[in-house]
């Protein structure tokens, strides 16, 4: 019988153990499991680095990096929120340069962002011109400004466009309206801005004169569109909440353009953000709009009667007629296509959209040309030149004329339409201040059928277009290689000095076409007949540091303000002048 013999001993000094050998074990598999991670590590890197150099080479070809997804929305809000630059219009100038003056901007996808932006003046032609039809506001503008604007003449287009701007061109060429908006001009500089400007020296205080400006254009604008007084230009300045909603909601309806429209539909829905600033604004100018219409409902019954009968006095027969000449007034006389009365809706619509036009646009233009003028003294100095050889022309007949004050007596002087009409060098210097800042930098249009640009780009039906007014001001093909520089002499003849105009394609602060402005006449006079009667009397100075940059709103505020410190003209200077 054989034995088996027994197994030989274990060494326990050589041989693993079942625990050493599992974590053995497991070490090695630690080691592949971080190996595989660092490889996926580094493929995940390599693939940013490809897709980073990929987006920043697209940079030169299209303007800005094109992102995956992202598109070149990554670029606009670096500049939006400032990490670019503090001025969104100068970022896109210098994207528009690069670009020879027209590039197409590439939104994340499946948004509304993508839009094809030109400053060449052959393009705006083309679409403002000679194929207006084909470009109108279109749906996506409407739509994003409808909250505030609703459909009045700013937002729509059509037949409902044409209705409005019919009406308002046949009551702004009328000698009435005329006559209204030059009274209500001289009362509101003479009986309120000069007493705020002059109790500000009184007590040595600096002001914002943004804030003034707006302020005037407010109540004239009122005055005009409403037939009423907010009386926002008084000393001490009140606080308006109607002209303060008004600017919340300007500023918060341009935030819109540069979000995606998803995005901003559901910050409404949630009622979040911007959008709940928006809507509280909103119901701010609503609540002041319907206040007005239903008072002026339950007025003009009255005021027709009052006008029909023959014993009402003088005073009372004016007051009438200047309270008839109002745009909100014209519109409730006028009927629809149906031949129904316009409903409250629209009436608000038309008046708020006036309002923007002639508030923001005059009182934002003077501040810019203020702080021009600031850092451009030799202007400010042939602008007074200009105004003293005007007062020093006057004759002895001049002082039978209503309101006219003899020329020595400065500071009652009363400029009058044909002596503002003359002002051609300070014509020349507000076009300079509006070609380098105009009031509106950027405007939308919106393809309704396929076409191409006369610089070649094809565009196709839906595209959104953005012409950059802002962008034109700083582009050599258009103004020349000093067209950074503040020089009104670029609007005079060399022949014999006078003004002369640009063509509204390549100087578009009025707009052109058939959408040429209204009021263009009125705002040169407004602006005319504002600064003239400022820079007569005092020096405007800008506080030193005073940081100066546009707001991100419909129209151009200064962000800040224009902090300004005043100091009266020397009787000596002007009288010098005046015997040039």
């Amino acid at each position: 019988m054989t034995t088996t013999p027994p197994p030989p001993p274990i060494n326990n000094l050589t041989s693993p153990s079942f625990s050493e050998t599992f974590v053995a074990g497991n070490l090695v598999s630690g080691q592949l499991f971080f190996l595989h991670h660092i490889q996926i590590l580094e493929l995940f890197l390599a693939l940013c680095v490809f897709i980073t150099i990929h987006s920043l080479r697209q940079k030169k070809r299209h303007g800005l990096p094109v992102w995956p997804v992202l598109g070149m929305l990554p670029s606009l809000s670096f500049a939006v929120l400032g990490l670019q630059t503090n001025n969104l219009y100068e970022w896109l100038s210098q994207v528009l340069c690069r670009q020879n003056g027209t590039f197409l901007f590439q939104g994340p996808w499946f948004s509304s962002l993508s839009c094809v932006i030109t400053s060449d003046p052959r393009n705006l032609e083309h679409l403002l011109k000679t194929k207006f039809s084909n470009f109108p506001k279109g749906p996506y503008f409407r739509d994003t400004v409808r909250d505030l604007l609703g459909d009045g003449i700013f937002n729509a287009d059509d037949e409902t466009w044409q209705r409005q701007r019919k009406t308002a061109s046949i009551e702004f060429h009328s000698s009435k309206f005329r006559q209204l908006t030059a009274d209500s001009l001289f009362e509101l500089v003479h009986g309120r801005l000069l007493p705020v400007l002059e109790d500000s020296i009184k007590h040595s205080t600096a002001i914002d004169l943004q804030d003034i400006l707006l302020r005037l254009t407010f109540d004239n604008v009122c005055m005009i569109a409403f037939g009423v007084d907010p009386g926002c230009l008084q000393l001490g300045l009140p606080k308006i909440p109607f002209a303060q909603a008004f600017e919340d909601a300007t500023e918060a309806t341009f935030m819109r353009f540069v979000t995606p429209s998803c995005l901003w539909k559901i910050m409404r829905y949630l009622n979040l953000g911007a959008e709940r600033k928006l809507k509280r604004s909103i119901r701010g100018v609503d609540e002041f709009a319907e206040d007005v219409i239903r008072t002026r409902k339950k007025e003009l019954p009255l005021l027709i009667s009052a006008t029909n009968n023959s014993n009402a006095s003088n005073d009372d027969d004016k007051k009438n007629k200047q309270i008839r000449s109002d745009l909100l007034t014209v519109f409730m006389g006028l009927k629809d296509e149906r031949g129904e009365a316009f409903s409250d809706k629209f009436l608000r619509d038309i008046c708020v959209n006036f309002i923007l036009a002639g508030r923001d646009t005059s009182s934002v233009a003077l501040s810019w040309f203020f702080w021009l003028l600031h850092h451009n003294p030799e202007v400010e100095h042939k602008i007074l030149q200009e105004i003293c050889r005007i007062v020093g022309a006057r004759t002895s007949s001049d002082h039978d004329c209503d309101r006219e004050i003899k020329s020595d007596d400065d500071e009652a002087v009363v400029f009058k339409p044909e002596e503002i009409k003359k002002m051609g060098y300070l014509h020349a210097a507000l076009s300079e201040a509006l070609r380098l800042y105009p009031s509106v930098p950027l405007d939308h249009k919106e393809l309704v059928e396929d076409d191409e640009f006369p610089d070649g780009t094809i565009l196709k039906k839906g595209t959104k277009v953005i012409y950059a007014m802002y962008s034109m001001g700083r582009m050599e093909a258009i103004w020349g290689k000093d067209c950074r520089e503040y020089k009104p002499e670029r609007w005079l003849r060399s022949s014999d000095g006078r003004f002369m105009s640009e063509s509204a394609y390549k100087f578009t602060a009025f707009n052109g076409g058939p959408r040429l402005c209204l009021g263009k006449d009125f705002a040169y006079y407004q602006m005319k007949f504002v600064a003239a009667s400022i820079i007569y009397r005092y020096r405007v100075k800008v506080v030193e540091n005073h940081p100066v940059e546009p707001k991100l709103a419909l129209t151009m505020y200064m962000k800040h303000g224009l902090k300004v410190t005043l100091q009266k003209r020397d009787h000596a200077e002007r009288h010098k002048l005046l015997n040039i």
